[in-house]
């Protein structure tokens, strides 16, 4: 479990870079690089205020991989209100 500032999506990753996704710390937050078809799920799955997973590293690793989870949830109790 990662606590960022801000997280980045980037949907310029290639399918023929064999990596379904890539995740990284960039300074205070997160930089998730995912392919164009995957961007496309994520913004309709962000309109729909649904949860959406995304599978990062090398398509050929067998079972060790890396996601990303977006969750929607009921209460926000004390977010950042400054």
């Amino acid at each position: 479990v990662t606590g960022a500032s801000f997280v980045v999506f980037n949907g310029a990753l290639k399918t023929s870079s064999g990596f379904l996704g890539k995740s990284s710390i960039v300074e205070d937050g997160l930089m998730v690089q995912i392919t164009r078809e995957t961007m496309e799920s994520l913004r309709q799955a962000l309109r729909d205020k649904k949860d959406f997973k995304i599978t990062c590293g090398k398509m050929d690793a067998g079972d060790v991989k890396e996601y990303v989870d977006i969750c929607w949830v009921e209460n926000e109790e004390k977010t950042n209100k400054g």
